[in-house]
């Protein structure tokens, strides 16, 4: 509890710099929002966009009129942003003790390996969720002003449920990429590019059937937002395909910080 406490007291300035980041963001989009509210036009106006631009953004399955669609719209850069902070968080938790030149203290405590990266991946876990909790309370509150569609409280949630998923695998794969490698500024690289690579991929599967495998691939395409819009429910194949994914991660991770030498 002592290594939990500890890392939370020093993430709370980053913590309120990607808060206060995402308010701004949303706060700007809500405002947009009122441009498209109940605007007829802007339906004509996608009519003259060619499909695989459409296809690629996502707007052949929402509409910018409403609500829903326009969240269903920039919610996936907010899940990027979401997951950029989970595996960032997640490496840097790690990392950082070498970073800080701390690692020779945290190593030498009279506490088991196992129970130090548990507790480091209890603290990121809580700055994930402390994050997404916070951005929905701001959406919800930003959004009763435009008189929300009937299902949209029910969309918008899993939508929620669906990025937290995702926020735990990237966190995950952070955690494995700071215990396995031995340079923390490297993993760091590695883990943001993984995020955009990722996205790329999910892009390209819209844009090309023949790259529809890519879809149990990219974490971005589990719990996509025109899925969820469809079913108003989260598909239980890529639900065991995260936990899966999350729990290897982990796993790998334990293993190889047990054996870790000391890298300063």
């Amino acid at each position: 509890m002592n290594i939990v406490l500890r890392e939370l007291r020093a993430s709370i300035k980053s913590l309120l710099i990607w808060g206060g980041s995402m308010t701004l963001l949303i706060v700007i989009w809500m405002a947009e929002f009122s441009a498209f509210a109940n605007n007829d036009s802007m339906a004509k106006l996608l009519e003259s966009v060619p499909q695989g631009m459409l296809e690629a953004f996502g707007f052949e399955s929402f509409s910018l009129s409403t609500l829903t669609g326009f969240m269903g719209l920039v919610f996936v850069y907010v899940t990027l942003i979401l997951c950029i902070h989970a595996i960032l968080k997640g490496n840097s938790i790690i990392a950082k003790e070498e970073r800080d030149k701390t690692v020779e203290f945290t190593l030498v405590l009279p506490i088991k390996r196992s129970k130090i990266i548990f507790a480091k991946l209890i603290a990121a876990a809580l700055n994930c969720i402390l994050l997404i909790s916070y951005m929905f309370g701001v959406t919800m509150a930003l959004s009763q002003q435009y008189l929300p569609e009937e299902n949209f409280v029910k969309f918008f949630v899993l939508l929620i449920v669906g990025t937290f998923i995702l926020q735990m695998i990237f966190l995950s794969i952070g955690i494995l990429l700071g215990c396995a490698m031995k340079q923390y500024k490297k993993s760091g690289y590695i883990g943001a590019s993984l995020i955009i690579i990722l996205y790329i991929m999910s892009v390209f599967t819209d844009l090309n059937d023949k790259l529809d495998f890519l879809k149990y691939i990219t974490p971005f395409k589990y719990f996509a937002p025109a899925n969820i819009k469809n079913d108003l429910a989260l598909d239980w194949t890529y639900v065991i395909i995260s936990l899966a994914i999350i729990a290897i991660s982990l796993t790998l991770g334990f293993i190889t910080y047990k054996k870790r030498d000391l890298y300063i």
